[in-house]
């Protein structure tokens, strides 16, 4: 009798029930969430992401299933308005929309880099309204330190591009500009042969990274040789263009040393 009389109690008020549950839920999932914290040394972010997206889901269920019969009744009474509710919701609704797309292509992972439109980043977080970035510097490949906050709506318009592989290497390109006084192609080879000695120590990994990139997407992609092309401006100014394929953290330091052996072999031939 006193469970049922606590059953009718509660059903009589739903604000309390509601209440109840919310808390209850939420100090299970920061209980999971600790435990998570404690225990699990890789892919916590992925998991603590999985548990908020799976109450959040869980909260909004069981608050429908509570409040069904005055949902109905509120939803019958607010018939004549549902075109402009649907107006006033619609970016919340191209939210969840994109927040289905993603789960059920899945185009990334948590920890991925990727590209949306023009902002670049590692995947944070994501749930039914936002994707969450590290933001990336797409030219020396170091995070930023600013937070990018992606609505899901932009996933559904805008191109994904996937830049995972870009954490371990990349295909750095930089360009050396110069006047027209001096023949490049007459130090060329030397520059290559710089180039060469600075990858020379992680040239088996490029190797066997390039090919696993390649099998991966099935195409083919340059590299791992370093490649130098001579190339003028439009102004006729000469440009001088490298392709390394190298570890992202040495990208820079790479480009550091070829641009000064390229200024001191340009300045003892000038």
């Amino acid at each position: 009798m006193k469970i049922e009389t606590m059953v009718e109690f509660f059903l009589q008020h739903k604000f309390l029930l509601t209440s109840v549950f919310i808390i209850s839920f939420f100090c299970v999932k920061a209980l999971i969430i600790n435990v998570i914290k404690r225990k699990s040394k890789q892919s916590r972010r992925l998991k603590i992401n999985l548990v908020n997206n799976v109450f959040t889901l869980l909260v909004i269920v069981l608050i429908i299933n509570i409040w069904s019969n005055e949902i109905q009744q509120f939803a019958f009474s607010i018939a004549a308005f549902i075109v402009a509710i649907v107006l006033a919701t619609r970016e919340f609704i191209q939210c969840f929309i994109g927040f289905i797309y993603i789960l059920s292509s899945r185009p990334f992972r948590i920890g991925d880099w990727i590209q949306v439109g023009k902002y670049y980043g590692e995947v944070h977080s994501s749930d039914w309204a936002k994707l969450t970035l590290l933001e990336v510097n797409k030219f020396d490949y170091q995070y930023t330190g600013k937070t990018l906050y992606v609505p899901n709506s932009q996933l559904i318009t805008s191109v994904i591009k996937n830049l995972n592989f870009l954490k371990r290497y990349a295909m750095h390109h930089f360009t050396i500009v110069r006047d027209d006084s001096v023949n490049p192609f007459t130090f060329i080879d030397t520059l290559h042969e710089k180039a060469n000695l600075y990858c020379e120590e992680f040239k088996e990994v490029a190797i066997r990274y390039n090919h696993l990139i390649e099998n991966r997407l099935d195409i083919s992609i340059s590299g791992p040789e370093p490649h130098i092309q001579v190339a003028t401006s439009e102004l006729g100014d000469t440009q001088v263009i490298f392709s390394i394929f190298c570890p992202t953290e040495k990208a820079l330091e790479i480009e550091q040393k070829l641009t000064a052996d390229f200024m001191q072999l340009w300045f003892a031939k000038k």
